[in-house]
Order: C-alpha cells, then sequence, then structure tokens
C-alpha cells in the first residue's frame, strides 16, 4: 500500500510540474511518449503543443539521421520541440527501430506509424490533420522524402494506428539519400530477403517521383561527405520534371548540417509558402 501512495504522489507531482510549466510557458512538454509498439518493441516520441490551443494545429513530426543504424529523437541538432510549439506548432521528434536489429524497412514503417499516431491523435492534441509536415535530415531525409513520394508503398502495415492513413501536407529533406544504389552506405538499407538492389531501388524516393508527390524542400551544400549533392540536384531535376512543388536551397559551404537555426528558417518560411496558398 505504502509503495502505491508513493507511486501515485510521484504521479501527481509530475502533473502539477507539467501544468505549472505549461502556465509559464504557454507550452506543454511530453517525454518518452510511446507512439507505437511493433514486435514487443516501444517505440518514443517527445513532443511539445501550445497549451491553450483550440485545435487546427500545423504539425511537424522529425525524423533524425544516422543512416538508419544510430542516433536518436534528442541528440544534438535535432528538433528543438518546445521552440516550434512556441511558434505555434504541434510538435513531435521520434526514434524508430535501427536496421542493427531490425532490418530495411523498418525504420520507414515506423516513420509511416508515427504519422499514423499524429493522426489518430490528431483531436487530442489540437492537429489540423490535413497541415501535417515532416523534417528529417540525412537518412532522416531520406525517410521524409519518401513519405513524400512512395507513401505506404508496397510494405505491410506494421505497429499500431492500423486503421489510420500517412497523407502529409509537405517533406522537408535536410542533406537526404535520394538514391540508395548509388549511395556509399546505402547497403546498410537490406531487407531480409528478396532481391536487394530492387529493394533499395524502391527504397530511393527519386524513382517514385509523380505529379502526385507531396511538395519538399530540398536543402543540401556541395561539400557534403556523407550524401553527394549530385543526389540532390538529380532529385530537384526530377520533381521539377514532375511539376511537383518544391524548393532548392543550395548551400556552398554547410558541410552535412542537421536541424541548425538555418535549417529551422527556411523550414518555416516554406511552410508558411504552402500555408499561405491554401
Amino acid at each position: 500500500m505504502r509503495a502505491a501512495t508513493y507511486t501515485l504522489l510521484g504521479l501527481l507531482i509530475i502533473l502539477a510540474a507539467t501544468d505549472a510549466r505549461a502556465q509559464q510557458t504557454g507550452v506543454v512538454v511530453e517525454k518518452e511518449v510511446i507512439y507505437s509498439e511493433d514486435q514487443g518493441s516501444a517505440l518514443l516520441a517527445d513532443l511539445a503543443y501550445p497549451s491553450d490551443a483550440g485545435g487546427n494545429l500545423p504539425a511537424i513530426v522529425y525524423v533524425h539521421g544516422g543512416r538508419w543504424r544510430g542516433g536518436s529523437r534528442n541528440g544534438q541538432d535535432s528538433l528543438d520541440v518546445e521552440d516550434w510549439a512556441n511558434a505555434g506548432f504541434f510538435a513531435m521528434t521520434i526514434d524508430y527501430r535501427l536496421v542493427g536489429a531490425s532490418p530495411a524497412p523498418a525504420p520507414y514503417q515506423d516513420v509511416l506509424s508515427a504519422i499514423r499516431f499524429v493522426r489518430a491523435n490528431s483531436e487530442r492534441y489540437g492537429v489540423d490533420p490535413d497541415r501535417i509536415y515532416l523534417i528529417g535530415n540525412s537518412s532522416g531525409g531520406h525517410l521524409v522524402a519518401l513519405v513524400a513520394t512512395l507513401g505506404s508503398g508496397p510494405y505491410p502495415v506494421t505497429g499500431s494506428w492500423p486503421d489510420e492513413d500517412v497523407e502529409i501536407r509537405a517533406a522537408i529533406s535536410v542533406a537526404g539519400a535520394y538514391d540508395l544504389n548509388t549511395l556509399s552506405w546505402g547497403d546498410l538499407w537490406t531487407p531480409i530477403e528478396g532481391d536487394v538492389q530492387e529493394a533499395r531501388r524502391v527504397a530511393s524516393p527519386i524513382h517514385s517521383v509523380s505529379a502526385a508527390t507531396k511538395p519538399i524542400l530540398v536543402i543540401h551544400s556541395d561539400d557534403d561527405q556523407s550524401v553527394p549533392v549530385q543526389q540532390a540536384i538529380d532529385m530537384v531535376d526530377a520533381l521539377r520534371s514532375a511539376g511537383v512543388h518544391h524548393r532548392f536551397v543550395h548551400w556552398t559551404d554547410r558541410g552535412h548540417p542537421a536541424i541548425t537555426q538555418e535549417v529551422v528558417r527556411e523550414a518555416r518560411a516554406f511552410i508558411e509558402e504552402l500555408e499561405s496558398s491554401n
């Protein structure tokens, strides 16, 4: 009984602290939220949103880099959910299963689960499900660009919220990869069975660009030593040929950027452009 009392007391203290923080900052921050469960894995997210939101919030979901085998939702230079919530967004950063333990396409299936989570809980968080934006860097940029081009694709639905769809408004790909078969670390995307080259082709955003592709902001730098800038140039050419709404922020000396303040400014400008066109 005493242990149960202490547990309840601890929960009340946490809730009180959360309420106090929301009153002070106007933002609610929730850590280690389980957004999906898959084959015994609990997939975690951190999220934030305005405490006084009356609904109709745009959502931004961050997908981290790390070549699908490392990284985390709250690593250095990841998305600052509180900052985005202060700007009027529902913001969420996610972990996903890494390919060292769960081979491809597990990371992509988890990103789709995160979208379904946002849509399934849109009323709870005051989110407009037609205004879900994705942002990712490096392999995370690859994953968000793949959502914009491939959608649910040929992959089986895994994880939670299976009845929700995976529609998004747009994707922001920072130093993303677009053609896995020509990428030096593309061999990390290796399914358990089947034609590996074909699997990587299917998982390459450049091969799924069509008139139905969602708007994409492509950010890349000439001196990127992880993903050659030619991948971004070729992707932008494909988007242009298909008549897809896009913008290319082409830097010369930013290396392999994560979610810097400069990236945030470009991302918000792109989102504002899309919002004003509705």
